[in-house]
């Protein structure tokens, strides 16, 4: 076999950071070696990865096509080093994904908390996953994020549109309809908010890609047949304020709104809609080699709910 695990982190780097010369200083190598080694590589393989725009070197489509498969490759690479070997550090390579909701108002705590009933995990409690990495976006860029060995699981409040990757239902939550509590609908009482009313309703909504717009769609459309559009806005906690500055109402999930709506910054309308539930999941790729250390911590997460 001619092709190197260094050529392929190599043209990885190269492909994140742009140039060989930022990539060198990434994998603690000369320029010159990393040149040399994406030189090899392509010579090899007999075609180019990248066009070279300037000095920068972007990814044409044979690199666009190695890519997941050097990113697997590497990914294995690197899971086969931590399989094998022990102590706190195997927690601190753990890679998770989530998109915004989860990864704001779900990730925080399941991180906090240590398991203290499975004599499995009790190197877990130990270590507490001291300094995993995490990643936070919207579900599009999770699951793109887990498809491209970027990370190695992701948590994600929408549904998973990529058939090569695994996914399990995590735990329902509760989604509800807010307002300020100086909207006119905020007088209105025991469900009596109709159709009618929603319908004419100016709704605030996260952007196009967020699993959060996708589940209010599917939970809303089919009753109000469109949303009267006040706000686009790239997190959760951006309409939730929103909402309480009257500026709209909104469907978010009562783990994002439980402090506004105890603090009577917000008001929970109470309509005739049936009530509206969504999964989590938690998705992998079905080809990931996983080490010891993430199968205890996935073990843990599938049995972990917010109090």
């Amino acid at each position: 076999m001619k092709i190197s695990l260094r050529q392929l982190q190599v043209f990885v780097s190269v492909a994140e950071q742009g140039s060989t010369m930022a990539a060198a200083n990434a994998v603690a190598l000369s320029q010159s070696a990393a040149s040399a080694a994406l030189n090899e590589l392509e010579h090899m393989l007999n075609t180019q990865l990248f066009d070279r725009v300037g000095k920068r070197l972007l990814l044409n489509d044979n690199g666009r096509l190695l890519m997941p498969q050097a990113r697997l490759i590497l990914d294995a690479a690197n899971s086969i080093e931590l399989q094998f070997s022990s102590g706190d550090a195997n927690w601190s390579c753990i890679r998770i994904g989530a998109s915004t909701t989860i990864g704001s108002y779900c990730l925080p705590a399941l991180l906090a908390a240590s398991p203290v009933t499975d004599s499995q995990l009790t190197a877990f409690a130990r270590h507490t996953m001291s300094h995993p990495q995490m990643t936070i976006a919207n579900t599009a860029d999770i699951v793109s994020a887990v498809a491209n060995y970027e990370v190695d699981f992701g948590f994600i409040e929408g549904p998973c549109h990529r058939a090569d990757l695994l996914v399990e239902p995590w735990f329902e939550d509760e989604m509800v309809v807010v307002c300020s509590p100086e909207h006119p609908y905020a007088a209105q009482k025991n469900g009596s908010i109709g159709i009618r009313e929603l319908r004419s309703a100016s709704w605030l909504l996260r952007e196009h890609g967020s699993g959060t717009r996708e589940n209010v769609e599917q939970v809303l459309l089919p009753h109000l047949k469109n949303l009267k559009l006040a706000g686009e806005f790239g997190t959760s906690e951006a309409i939730m304020h929103a909402a309480a500055a009257g500026l709209g109402i909104a469907c978010l999930s009562r783990v994002v709104v439980a402090d506004l709506l105890a603090l009577g910054k917000l008001h929970e309308l109470e309509t005739k809609l049936p009530p509206l539930k969504r999964h989590f999941y938690l998705i992998y790729s079905p080809h990931k080699l996983l080490s010891r250390h993430i199968q205890d911590f996935l073990q843990f997460c599938r049995g972990w709910r917010p109090e």
